[in-house]
Formats: structure tokens, C-alpha cells, sequence
């Protein structure tokens, strides 16, 4: 069944045609992600088809009766006077109203009881019963909890940008449309969150339309690519890895193609140089082909790029940089708890953790920017340290492109004397040679993101630090950089939602765990992942046994000699361990009471008093379930 048909598209912005009558489809049950360079018109058609722009000709986007449209935009417009309640149930779908109603009805009589508050709770816990909403409401709060929204009543305008992409991800998912278009949906989000919406969408029915340069996301969640290049659409029907083998095939035909066009156009030349003036019709047909040939000759293939191969960075001593007995904290937030770490010459570490973690408070540190509170931090002689931070690039207006490089390097030196010039580094990382000479502050957000790259590569580092480099990069430019960086003999360090690009890179991985606890994993991120998954299972095992164990034998009278063995089996303290063993049993009764209670809403057999005083428990029980279930995520990592 086709739920979009898009046909003769056309978008052109002042001489520059983006695409001309171009077609597109989408199908129920395709997972289709669409990619291409920077600038050559993702989001434009994106906004075609969802109906925020329109074609500049007669195209027109039609779709199917009855299908339901869901748009995650790469930059949300929420109404800033909205709560996240507000934000996220806003919708014509009446059970999503009827849950709105309940909430906001809940929140007035907890805040003003009354009569009038009470009766209207009472109707809207009918109204709840009626439409069997108890399921629905528990399954939108599961989703916000997801993505780390926890006051429901807090204005949007309050919230950073990260947040209300959160908030506009989670509006749209409650909502189920039967199909979703989502711009760069991993933005904004930490790994745990792309890992939970990349599981979510892998499972679901919906069909699914979107653009990102999250390749893990693009492997996992797709099923066909569609590539934009040139004003023209090319389909591969397969996953990202099943894209790479089949555009390594074209790329390789082309080059054949390429090599035969410059043989063929040596033989025209020869022949055009040796005709007399006069041009038979004969002729004419092949001077026709010699332009065609030509055209042929002149196209570059991925071998004709530059390479890296060979790169020279500044010399490195013996020291890079050496860290001991670190202590940093704001406020109540520790950030670094007596952390020690000597880097090596070529290390290569990756860095992760939930926002807030203090990530980039570390790269500050690292970078001389911030000063830890104790501590002690040696930095060798020679190093030259390049640091791309989050904020980017602080340019003059009037400045052109190719000072902007200039003003940091002419050259980037290579190995045997060889160099790469600020210009032909610009035209590799697609600032062509027509863009040179235009001021800096005409520049896209993702060509700065690449001129503010090459600033610090220009400064041939030995020390390179990226603070969330891919962000804004498509993935043309994130091959490019990962190719400079495997090349790259100085030493690394990443921080980055990109699981792909931190495979590819690092070998070790800092892991921040919060209130200044770090874990140094060896291998890459995938690696970390998987040992992580390795102890939580074993914790689960392990908890299942001992349960078992306590079952299976009577309980041994507590004395002081049984305190001190528990002391040093575990890492907990003795009061801590009763809680942990506390906490799985009150997490069971909770989910129990959960299931019966919303077993008793949708019968709706009570009385009003009684129907209230169930929903009211049962919103409590969600909320402490989610505390309980934290509270014992944090104690089993001692156990």
C-alpha cells in the first residue's frame, strides 16, 4: 500500500538548482533513510513532503486517506508558553485528550482540593475507564521517562534545545503515527537514549522515513537507502552495509568508465587538431561526442581525493599529558573523584557518559581551559594541543573563507617534505575553490562546523581533542575526518554520540558514571558495551541465585561475625545491602500492584471514590517504581 507519492518535485535557491522533477514514493512497512552531502537538499525535500515548503513547480505530494503523519524536525518550533504536559499530548487522538484532561484534573486537586476539583477527577477517571486509557497513560509516561522527562509541568520555555528536541521526540512517538518522517532524530540525544529509540523503531510496525549520519542507527533501523546526488535520487535496497558494497561497485565502474573517457579524448584530440576549418556534418557528430567525452574525463573518483597517507604531526616527547589525583565538583555536582591517568604517545580514548556527567568539563581541564580543585597535571614540552569544542567557530563577519585557514597554517606538513596547502584542504573537505574568496559568515551551519575543523587540523596538533565532532557533519565529511584521524600519529581523545565513529577510532574507552566515578574500558565503545551487558547479567544471575539460595534455607540470626563476612563479600555496606534486598522485593509488590490496579480501572467496577482513589495509587506507583528501579540500578553495581 502506498502512503506517500511525491511526483515532479522541483527546488531551486537563486541559480543553484537543488533537484528538478524529481519522484518519490513511500511504501507501508519501509524503513527508508535518505542521505546525501551537505547542501544538497535533504531537508528541503523533507519539508516538501511533510508540507512546510512547497515545490517551485507543479509537483505535487499526495497522501494516502487515513494515514497518519508524525514530523520530528532537526530544530523543533514548540510553543514556548506550553508545559511539557501541554506539549507532548497535544493531538486530535481522543484517548491522548481524554489523558490530558485526567492529568491536568489531577494536578488541580492535588494543588487546591475541593468539592468542584474532586468531581471534576471523578469525571475524567470515568472518562479514563471509558476509553481504557490506563494502558496508554502508562505506556506515555514509559516514553518520557526514556528520554529524561520528568516534570511534567515545567514550561518550554525553560528548557535548553536539547530538551525540547527531547520533548518534540516524545510528542510525536505517543502519538503512534502510522508514519514518521524524522531530520537528524539522534541530536541532542545521549548514547543510552539513541540506543532505547533505535531498539524502538527497529521493533515497531510504523514505516519510517528519515535523515541521519548515525551509521550504527542506519544499519540497524533501515532497510533501503536512498541517496540524493546531483538533483537526482538513487535507490539501494538494503541497509547501510548493503549501500557501501553497492556505491563501492558504482565508484569502481566509474573509474573504469573514467579511464576509458581520457584515453578516448587523447584519440579526439589528436583528430579535432588535424581538421581542416570546415566542419562536415560527419564531423560535427564528433565533435558532439568529444564534448561528452570530455565530460566523462573530467570526473573524479575517490582515488583522485587526497590522502593522508603519510601525514606528518608536530613532534611528541616522551610526556603528553599526566594526570594525578584530580578532584573537581560544582556546587553538590562532583564531576572528577581522585581520577589518575597518564596518557601514552598514540592513545587513542573514547569518552561517554548520561549528559551532566561532566564530560566536557573534563576536555576543559585536559585542554588548560578550567582547573581542577586538587590535583596535579604535568604537560610535556612539545605538545601543540587542538581542541574543537561544542561552541565552534568565533569569526570576523568580513573575514573570506580561505584567510580564515590562512590566519592559522598555509601548509599542512607531510612526511619526505611533502605538504597539503590551506586551499586544496578546503577543497577536500568540500569548500571548493568557488567558495574561497566568500566571507565566512555566509557559510551554512555545517560548512562552518567543516571550516572550524580545518582550523584546528591546520594546526598540525599532536594532542587532538573533539568534543561531539560529528554533530552537523554528513556522511561524506565524517569519511573524510575519520580518514585523517587513522592517520593521525598524535594522541586522541573523543567524546561522541556516534557509536560508529568511536568504534572506528578509539581503543580505550572513559566511561562517566556520575558523582565523579570513571571506568577505564579497554577496546572500543561496542566493546564496552558489550562487557557492560556481560555484568549485568551476571549481577542478574547472581541476584537469582541468591534468592534461590535464600529461599531454599533458613535465615541465619545477624551477628556482628555474619555482618563483617557481608562487609567483605560486598562493596555495600551492611545497611546499604539490607536496602538492595529490600528493594527487589518492594519492586516486585510494586509491578504487581501496578498490573492489578490497572486491571481494576479499565473494569471499572468501583465506585467514583474508589475509581479516583485507584488512579491516584497508580500514578504513585509508576512514580515509584521508576525511583526504586534507579535507586537499584545504582546499589547492584557494588553488589
Amino acid at each position: 500500500m502506498n502512503y506517500l507519492l511525491a511526483e515532479n518535485l522541483t527546488k531551486v535557491y537563486g541559480v543553484k538548482v537543488l533537484f528538478e522533477n524529481l519522484d518519490f514514493s513511500i511504501n507501508k512497512g519501509q524503513k527508508i533513510a535518505l542521505i546525501a552531502r551537505n547542501g544538497a537538499g535533504k531537508s528541503s525535500l523533507i519539508r516538501i513532503l511533510v508540507g512546510l515548503d512547497s515545490s517551485d513547480k507543479d509537483g505535487t505530494v499526495r497522501l494516502q486517506k487515513g494515514v497518519k503523519l508524525g514530523y520530528i524536525e532537526q530544530d523543533p518550533q514548540l510553543n514556548e508558553n506550553d508545559t511539557v504536559l501541554e506539549s507532548v499530548l497535544h493531538t486530535e487522538n481522543p484517548v491522548i485528550a481524554v489523558i490530558q484532561r485526567y492529568e491536568n484534573a489531577l494536578l488541580q486537586h492535588e494543588l487546591h482540593p475541593s468539592e468542584q476539583s474532586q468531581k471534576m477527577l471523578e469525571l475524567c477517571i470515568e472518562a479514563m475507564q471509558h476509553h481504557q486509557a490506563w494502558d496508554y497513560d502508562t505506556k506515555i509516561k514509559q516514553i518520557l521517562t526514556r528520554f529524561k522527562i520528568a516534570n511534567l509541568h515545567q514550561p518550554i520555555r525553560e528548557m535548553s534545545g536539547g530538551e525540547k528536541k527531547r520533548v518534540a521526540m516524545a510528542g510525536v512517538l505517543i502519538q503512534e503515527p502510522d508514519l514518521l518522517i524524522m531530520d537528524e532524530p539522534t541530536n541532542h540525544l545521549d548514547l543510552e537514549m539513541i540506543e532505547w529509540l533505535e531498539e524502538y523503531l527497529r521493533q515497531t510496525n510504523l514505516t519510517l522515513l528519515l535523515v541521519t549520519h548515525d551509521r550504527y542507527f542506519l544499519n540497524n533501523v533501515t532497510t533501503e537507502i536512498v541517496e540524493l546526488e546531483n538533483g537526482t535520487l538513487q535507490r539501494y535496497r538494503g541497509n547501510y552495509e548493503y549501500y557501501l558494497e553497492k556505491k563501492a561497485e558504482l565508484q569502481a565502474n566509474m573509474k573504469t568508465e573514467t579511464e576509458k573517457a581520457q584515453k578516448l579524448m587523447k584519440k579526439e584530440l589528436e583528430w579535432l587538431r588535424t581538421q581542416p576549418k570546415a566542419r562536415t556534418t560527419k564531423a560535427k557528430s564528433r565533435i558532439d561526442a568529444f564534448d561528452h567525452i570530455e565530460e566523462k574525463a573530467q570526473q573524479k573518483t575517490k582515488e583522485d581525493e587526497l590522502s593522508f597517507d603519510g601525514m606528518s604531526a608536530a613532534r611528541i616527547g616522551n610526556r603528553t599529558i599526566e594526570m594525578y589525583h584530580l578532584y573537581k565538583r560544582f556546587g553538590n555536582q562532583i564531576i572528577l573523584d581522585d581520577f589518575t591517568y597518564v596518557f601514552k604517545r598514540r592513545d587513542r580514548a573514547g569518552i561517554v557518559g548520561k549528559n551532566g556527567a561532566g564530560k566536557t568539563t573534563f576536555l576543559n581541564i585536559l585542554a588548560g581551559l578550567e582547573k581542577p580543585d586538587e590535583g596535579k597535571i604535568l604537560i610535556g614540552q612539545t605538545l601543540v594541543t587542538g581542541y574543537y569544542t561544542q561552541e565552534g567557530l568565533q569569526m570576523k563577519e568580513d573575514k573570506r573563507v580561505i584567510d580564515v585557514v590562512r590566519d592559522v597554517a598555509e601548509i599542512l606538513p607531510l612526511k619526505k617534505g611533502k605538504y597539503y596547502t590551506a586551499a586544496q584542504l578546503l577543497d577536500h573537505f568540500m569548500l571548493p575553490y568557488s567558495m574561497h574568496q566568500n566571507y565566512a559568515s555566509t557559510l551554512s551551519g555545517g560548512e562552518r562546523r567543516r571550516l572550524y575543523l580545518l582550523t584546528i587540523l591546520m594546526k598540525n596538533p599532536n594532542f587532538l581533542i573533539l568534543d561531539e565532532p560529528t554533530n552537523d557533519l554528513d556522511l561524506i565529511t565524517l569519511n573524510l575526518l575519520e580518514d585523517y584521524l587513522l592517520q593521525f600519529e598524535g594522541c586522541l581523545v573523543i567524546v561522541s554520540h556516534d557509536r560508529y565513529f568511536m568504534d572506528k577510532l578509539v581503543d580505550h574507552v572513559f566511561v562517566f558514571e556520575g558523582n565523579g566515578k570513571t571506568r577505564d574500558y579497554p577496546g572500543n565503545y561496542s566493546r564496552y558495551r558489550e562487557a557492560k551487558a556481560e555484568e549485568e547479567q551476571a549481577e542478574r544471575e547472581k541476584i537469582l541465585a541468591e534468592k534461590e539460595k535464600t529461599a531454599a534455607l533458613p535465615k541465619p540470626e545477624k551477628t556482628d561475625e555474619n555482618t563483617t563476612a557481608n562487609k567483605a563479600k560486598t562493596k555495600l555496606s551492611f545497611k546499604e545491602q539490607r536496602e538492595f534486598d529490600q528493594l527487589n522485593k518492594e519492586i516486585e509488590q510494586l509491578e504487581a500492584e501496578k498490573e492489578q490496579l490497572s486491571q481494576q480501572l479499565n473494569l471499572g467496577s468501583g465506585s467514583h471514590d474508589e475509581l479516583m482513589k485507584w488512579a491516584n495509587r497508580l500514578s504513585e506507583v509508576v512514580q515509584l517504581l521508576d525511583t526504586k528501579t534507579d535507586r537499584w540500578l545504582e546499589l547492584s553495581e557494588f553488589v
